[in-house]
């Protein structure tokens, strides 16, 4: 029952990162704003035209990134930079190694089926 829950831990947030990464503009945005050093954040426009997108996909790729935490914005003027969330790529980074280790199975977690087939198998060699 303890390696049921441990699955299911972080689980929904786990999939919100993945679907987020998915999109290959998003992908593209967040590995540019990576890239960027704290003063330099970037605005829409700026972004955009680095991109080859319009605006408004921009910021609808954005608004999904700042959701999940990975992006933030602070206005400048009448334009919001964005950058990248440092703290949240961390976050990120040990949630998708969680969610993507290898673990042997234990005796446990496998099925019934699954350990009546083994132990037949054995009994015939």
């Amino acid at each position: 029952m303890e390696s049921q829950e441990k699955l299911e831990e972080n689980t929904d947030e786990q999939a919100a990162v993945f679907a987020a990464l998915a999109d290959p503009t998003r992908l593209k945005l967040v590995k540019l704003l990576c890239r960027q050093k704290d003063p330099d954040a970037l605005c829409v426009n700026a972004l955009a035209a680095l991109l080859g997108v319009t605006q408004s996909a921009v910021s609808q790729h954005l608004r999904v990134l700042r959701a999940i935490g990975l992006v933030t914005g602070q206005r400048r003027g009448y334009h919001i930079h964005y950058s990248i969330n440092p703290e949240a790529v961390k976050r990120c980074q040990k949630m998708m190694s969680v969610a993507l280790s290898i673990e042997e199975p234990s005796e446990e977690n496998l099925c019934q089926n699954c350990n009546e087939g083994r132990k037949q198998n054995v009994s015939r060699e």
